[in-house]
């Protein structure tokens, strides 16, 4: 869009094909599924999709434990489903971006069971082994994430290998140039078939300390998991990643203008931006800064103040909800003490205005709340091993309402995979097409605007005011100033102009004169040049 590159300031829609759309009455959304409902995605506005995994997997982590890089899952149909869906998309001028979960695969994977044979075969290397310590405990005191040492002991090999999440999940060895080859080659599969770049999982956990050092304690008072107890400086963000992303890049390049999109987990500006820098380094990255606990308004504008813009500066990519974390019309507007009616619109106006690269998650552009899943229908292992303490992750899953019915629209199943909520249905798509000011046609009307104007899209940024629930921030290009004004709080405030601006869009804001009167929880977007 911007600079000859489309994924600069472009807007994708996530779909998690578990859950957008059953096309054969099993219960599970798959990819004719999706293909069956672009034409809804094409009008919300948007510049492509970010796919969620469909690779043949035992799906103990829903996909995000592949078996076969080259497979889609019988669960999820053919490779050519997916080349059919790529097509589609294509054929709507939409861009397709595909998931690769390269830090670890499945313990099914073949590369994994010929490794674990002994110390000596062709793929010995390929996963990280170290051996116990003399009194047999594992090689140092790494967590895994989803609570545990990310060791575990294996008899074949007489050897600990490493999982930095489920122990289902062994970590690949990015030091082996053969496994790097191998990925290289993988990439190579799919940018062949066609699509337009990857959005890279846990990007920054590639390579370990090749020394096995202990992780520092972090001095947190209250640990939710014992991986918060440690900073992660030695089994992630080592210096040789940087290394194995430039290859990446050179070959994501050699195919075409693609992108890569990395997941930095926990992330920061500081990991961003050095992930990001550069011709050699990723295209843009999204850290967990906006995707946990809502960051008050002071901390908001330090997080999106931050980003440089000079020419080899990075790009940043945004996202307020995903399949990982609670929707954040729950997670924020409870927080704030914002229903969700008025959360929804707030928060996307606020998302579609920032500078970067913006993720949409599936049920966002809806104002979709958090589904609720009661613990004897949970599927997420997190969430089953965590109750009551954490839910998991189900509650962002459930499936897309595209009916006001029982089964809203998503399946011919007696029962989905996860439970349709009756608050979700509320808001379906088919209810929402037929309401002119609904969050459907807000989410549209948004996107619209990005498009049209420039200076949202890739204009310079500069925050005006951030603090007393207060956030004002003007985007310019060329000339053309724009102004976005946030009221997070419960009381009406006002914001004087020498003149009285051009109303662009506005939830719910009036003029007094010059002057511009915000009701709680409300956003306008103003043209002052």
């Amino acid at each position: 869009m911007t600079e000859g590159h489309w994924w600069r300031g472009a807007v994708l829609y996530q779909i998690y094909p578990r859950s957008f759309m059953d096309s054969n009455g099993d219960g599970i959304g798959d990819l004719k599924g999706v293909t069956s409902k672009l034409d809804h995605v094409k009008s919300l506005g948007v510049d492509g999709i970010w796919l969620s995994p469909f690779f043949k997997s035992p799906m103990r982590d829903f996909g995000y434990d592949i078996s076969d890089y080259r497979a889609v899952d019988p669960l999820f149909g053919s490779l050519a489903d997916f080349e059919a869906l790529l097509k589609a998309a294509h054929d709507r001028g939409l861009k397709v971006i595909i998931d690769q979960v390269w830090s670890h695969t499945s313990s099914d994977h073949e590369w994994f069971q010929q490794s674990r044979q002994d110390r000596t075969n062709d793929k010995a290397d390929w996963y990280v082994w170290a051996d116990p310590k003399p009194d047999g405990s594992p090689p140092n005191n790494w967590q895994a994430w989803f609570g545990g040492p990310a060791w575990t002991w294996d008899p074949r090999r007489r050897q600990y290998y490493l999982h930095n999440f489920l122990p289902t999940q062994p970590d690949l060895n990015f030091r082996s140039a053969d496994l790097r080859a191998a990925i290289l080659d993988v990439a190579r599969f799919w940018l062949a078939l066609g699509v337009d770049g990857f959005r890279l999982d846990v990007a920054n956990y590639y390579v370990h300390d090749a020394a096995l050092r202990d992780n520092p304690p972090s001095g947190d008072p209250a640990p939710a998991l014992p991986r918060n107890m440690q900073v992660h400086a030695f089994n992630s963000n080592q210096p040789e990643t940087l290394d194995f992303i430039a290859k990446v890049r050179e070959r994501v390049d050699g195919f075409g203008d693609n992108m890569t999109v990395g997941e930095l987990a926990p992330g920061s500006y500081a990991l961003m931006a050095e992930y990001t820098q550069g011709q050699q380094r990723l295209h843009t990255a999204y850290s967990f800064d906006f995707l946990g606990a809502w960051p008050g308004v002071e901390k908001m504008g330090d997080i999106i103040s931050q980003w440089r813009e000079g020419p080899n500066d990075g790009w940043p990519s945004w996202a307020f909800s995903n399949h990982d974390v609670t929707r954040v019309t729950t997670r924020w507007g409870e927080a704030i003490g914002c229903p969700p009616p008025r959360a929804a619109p707030l928060f996307m106006a606020l998302l579609l205005s920032l500078r970067g690269t913006i993720f949409l998650y599936q049920g966002e552009e809806l104002g979709l709340p958090e589904g609720d899943v009661p613990f004897e229908k949970l599927q997420d292992p997190w969430g089953i091993a965590g109750w009551p303490a954490t839910k998991g992750r189900d509650g962002c899953r459930t499936p897309m309402p595209w009916k006001d019915e029982i089964l809203a629209g998503f399946t011919k199943a007696k029962e989905p995979w996860l439970p349709i909520d009756p608050r979700q249905r509320m808001s379906a798509v088919d209810k929402q097409e037929k309401l002119s000011e609904s969050m459907l046609h807000t989410t549209r009307a948004l996107i619209e605007l990005r498009k049209q104007n420039p200076a949202l899209a890739s204009g310079s940024f500069r925050v005006v005011h951030a603090s007393d629930d207060l956030l004002v921030f003007d985007r310019e290009h060329d000339g053309d100033r724009i102004q976005c004004v946030f009221n997070f709080g419960r009381t009406e405030m006002s914001r004087p102009y020498e003149v009285k601006p051009q109303v662009l869009w506005t939830s719910d804001p009036v003029f007094s004169g010059a002057t511009l009167m915000l009701p709680p929880f409300s956003a306008a977007i103003l043209k002052l040049s």
